[in-house]
């Protein structure tokens, strides 16, 4: 049993207790345990869409090098992205061991190959393809599928997937997307970049995501979507169906310089990482820092940290991103500035000064 005593939890101090790294209680208990000294607490982030960190990349098979990384930064569990690359290649990725240390894997998100050229971005051409239900059907550990429905074969996949499905990589219309909803989709994969843009005759992809009352997924780094936008987004869809990734790549912590993406060069200057044509090749922030990049743009405090860990929790059927019994004792602490003073995942301190 692990006490975690005198934290700021929505506004109220108070005390968490858990059990083989689930919560059992929260209140304040006689237990002895270990003072946070009234930080503030939030639920640890959730990143479903991150390529890389630290310059390593989900596509070099590293889940070890990785995963400690994004605990550190406060991200406590992860999807690991792959890009659009040979199917050798892909099942490379998808199958390391992901029981290491540091942040959980819960799954693997495939951001291609099943996306259109048109809208590839960053994505290697060369791979693409249309939906293939079998392709991948025997790894049970592919949670999320980024995929354009207007593809042939798109609405087969989507209906008999276990995984999640997000459109993206898309030229699809508003029409296709109802249909795909229909079907079984349930998210854009970063909203507003790489689709066709929101037009008042033409509402496309983001139209069909609220009339659908889809999830939407927003790269908050302050470079592929204006503030303006996601204070849209965030009024049309609420925390309780906007997420917060990263997309972040193998740059991130790192200094700007000439680095990998998929087997394509990636150029990164001022912290913006562009392919050698131009295009926006994911970002280098963190899940921590799109979260207060969110608060910097006007989004409430709370509805920020809950749009990276209680939503995508939600989205993904995980016991997670809720401070309560009988969900995962993962939580950051913050310090005086709002930055991590702490880190926790399954009861256990990874990061900061709490033993």
């Amino acid at each position: 049993m692990k006490v975690f005593k005198n934290l700021n939890l929505n506004g109220k101090i108070t005390d968490i207790v858990c059990d083989g790294g689930i919560i059992t209680s929260v209140g304040k208990t006689d237990e002895k345990g270990v003072d946070l000294g009234g930080r503030k607490v939030y639920p640890g982030l959730i990143d479903i869409h991150t390529h890389g960190i630290g310059g390593f990349d989900t596509m070099d098979a590293v889940p070890e090098k990785t995963a400690p990384l994004y605990a550190a930064c406060g991200t406590t569990t992860f999807y690991p992205t792959t890009m659009t690359a040979s199917h050798g290649d892909i099942v490379r990725a998808i199958s390391v061991d992901t029981a290491v240390r540091g942040a959980t894997i819960e799954g693997f998100h495939l951001e291609g190959p099943y996306i259109n050229k048109k809208y590839c971005g960053a994505q290697n051409t060369e791979y693409i393809k249309d939906p293939d239900a079998a392709e991948f059907a025997g790894f049970d550990n592919v949670k999320i599928v980024t995929l354009a429905p207007e593809l042939d074969g798109a609405e087969e996949y989507i209906k008999k997937s276990s995984a999640v499905i997000c459109v993206g990589h898309t030229a699809a219309d508003y029409a296709t997307v109802c249909a795909a909803a229909e079907a079984g989709l349930k998210c854009v994969t970063h909203t507003f970049n790489a689709m066709p843009p929101l037009h008042h005759r033409e509402p496309a992809v983001v139209g069909a995501a609220y009339d659908k009352g889809l999830y939407v997924q927003v790269i908050c780094d302050g470079v592929h979507v204006h503030p303006a936008v996601i204070r849209m987004l965030y009024k049309l869809f609420g925390a309780g169906k906007m997420i917060l990734i990263s997309d972040s790549m193998r740059a991130t912590l790192l200094p700007d310089g000439e680095y990998d993406l998929g087997g394509q060069k990636t150029i990164v200057k001022n912290k913006i990482a562009r392919t050698e044509t131009g295009a926006l090749a994911g970002s280098t922030s963190t899940l921590f820092d799109c979260v207060k990049h969110a608060v910097e743009f006007g989004i409430p405090e709370r509805d920020a940290f809950k749009m990276a860990s209680e939503t995508p929790a939600k989205m993904m059927g995980l016991k997670k991103g809720v401070l309560k019994a009988g969900y995962a004792c993962d939580f950051i602490a913050l310090d005086g500035n709002g930055d991590i003073a702490a880190v926790v995942i399954g009861g256990e301190t990874v990061k900061g000064d709490i033993k």
